[in-house]
């Protein structure tokens, strides 16, 4: 098992979940964050720091193309070890559903 964040997550990237990670298995996107599956050592302390519960156990039904998505991205963002600040207007996005098609391929700047 591993942990996977999904749709959740963009537009909001609030990275609480980066400083509690003791493997530092976090990638960062221009406006999501993903874990590395084969860095992820299932601890789940990441999990319930997300506010908007953006990560999920990959064992959960439905999240394959999530899982994918973290796999491919966490090969080409820079890994991120440090909380930075949230977009301006993340709030903004906490409640939005459907936010898979604002999904950015970018890279984030990392730490």
């Amino acid at each position: 098992m591993t942990y996977v964040v999904v749709e959740a997550c963009i537009k909001c990237k609030y990275m609480d979940c980066v400083e509690v990670c003791p493997v530092d298995c976090f990638y960062e996107g221009e406006n999501m964050l993903v874990i590395h599956p084969d860095e992820c050592i299932d601890c789940g302390v990441c999990e319930p720091e997300c506010p908007v519960e953006a990560i999920k156990p990959d064992t959960e039904p439905g999240l394959e193309n999530w899982l994918t998505l973290n796999a491919d991205y966490a090969k080409q963002w820079p890994n991120i070890t440090r909380k930075g600040d949230p977009p301006a207007d993340a709030k903004e996005w906490d409640t939005v559903t459907d936010k898979a098609k604002l999904f950015s391929p970018k890279p984030g700047t990392g730490s």
